[in-house]
């Protein structure tokens, strides 16, 4: 179907869904991109419609991803630029926006590897930095990212950018703190909480077990419940004027160390290397 109308109601629809009340009502979202929906597709996120515009395409590979749609049940339609640039969210759109089924996942449906490494994501308010935090989270192989006491939906379309889609392969669950807790406790999960005032620097503590690592906002920090709940405290030395990184820089270093110490087998602050 050829659409050309900005008042087209198959439109209209799917811009309400940038809004986070409209995503809630009816548990669709937004999936702008080929890398993110060719993730969405390949991590089995439900298609149900698929906007394109050809004229911005960018690469070669396009007509397979929108014949899988397809084949999947996925209705196309065809826009004008005009109306493409009404449904698009970026600043370079490259011609392919989907509006797809949330999929939910649930803590006790968790499959954990033998030494799990997991991201507990306390209140993060900025949609790119729960995307980025995503992102080093699959780079690193980690079991899960668990989003506790949101003020960002997953679903929002700047997570699902700034995760370049790795929101779909990766499994992300959203609970409340205190039942993460028990949760981390009933598996014997080491709790790794960050903290500017911690007195161990991130790479002297060792992370090479099960362990959580535990992060919140840079403004707030985390809830007094993570730090007291913590089995170790670590901080990232500050040499300049800022006491905090970025909140999704501060967890890719931690994600990182965890891969180092397992890969070499001891934390650069023991005796070992004294």
């Amino acid at each position: 179907m050829k659409l050309t109308s900005l008042q087209n109601p198959q439109v209209k629809e799917a811009v309400k869904l940038q809004n986070r009340r409209r995503r809630d009502e009816t548990s669709l979202f937004l999936i702008e991109g080929y890398r993110e929906l060719r993730r969405a597709v390949d991590g089995g996120i439900t298609i149900q419609k698929l906007f394109i515009c050809p004229q911005l395409f960018l690469g070669e590979n396009e007509d397979i991803l929108i014949g899988e749609i397809e084949s999947l049940g996925g209705a196309v339609f065809d826009c004008t630029l005009s109306v493409f640039e009404k449904l698009s969210y970026r600043d370079r759109p490259d011609g392919l926006i989907a509006i797809g089924v949330q999929m939910r996942q649930v803590l006790g449906a968790l499959q954990l590897s033998d030494n799990p490494l997991l991201v507990i994501a306390e209140g993060i308010e900025k949609p790119g930095n729960l995307g980025s935090i995503m992102r080093s989270a699959d780079g690193v192989g980690a079991d899960a990212v668990i989003v506790c006491d949101r003020c960002t939906d997953i679903y929002n379309p700047n997570v699902v950018r700034a995760s370049v889609g790795t929101l779909f392969t990766l499994p992300v669950v959203e609970a409340k703190g205190s039942e993460v807790f028990s949760w981390l406790q009933d598996h014997k999960i080491q709790v790794v909480a960050t903290s500017p005032a911690a007195k161990i620097e991130y790479t002297e503590a060792d992370m090479r077990n099960g362990v959580a690592i535990v992060v919140g906002t840079e403004q707030l920090g985390l809830s007094e419940m993570w730090l007291s709940a913590s089995d170790t405290q670590v901080s990232i030395p500050m040499k300049g004027v800022a006491d905090s990184l970025n909140v999704a820089t501060a967890t890719t270093l931690l994600l990182y160390e965890v891969l180092r110490q397992r890969k070499q087998g001891y934390p650069l602050g023991t005796d070992l290397l004294r």
